[in-house]
């Protein structure tokens, strides 16, 4: 099911989708929220993730690029 990104930022988004929004495994995002690597919602027992939690993340793993010598 590809959803697009529009689509899904007017909510809270599951892990599935939170997945799919970042390009990962949901079993990867599983394994971060395990180690408390990302941030996210609980509700109950239900996990969620804030719309702006996806761009802090992608954020925080980006690496910029070397100056030119």
């Amino acid at each position: 099911m590809t959803m697009g990104f529009a689509s899904v930022r007017k909510g809270l988004l599951t892990v599935e989708q939170f997945a799919e929004v970042v390009g990962l495994k949901p079993a990867t995002i599983r394994q971060k929220i395990w180690r408390r690597q990302v941030e996210y919602v609980r509700i109950g027992r239900a996990i969620r993730f804030k719309p702006e939690t996806a761009d802090k993340l992608i954020e925080q793993g980006t690496i910029p690029a070397r100056e030119a010598r």
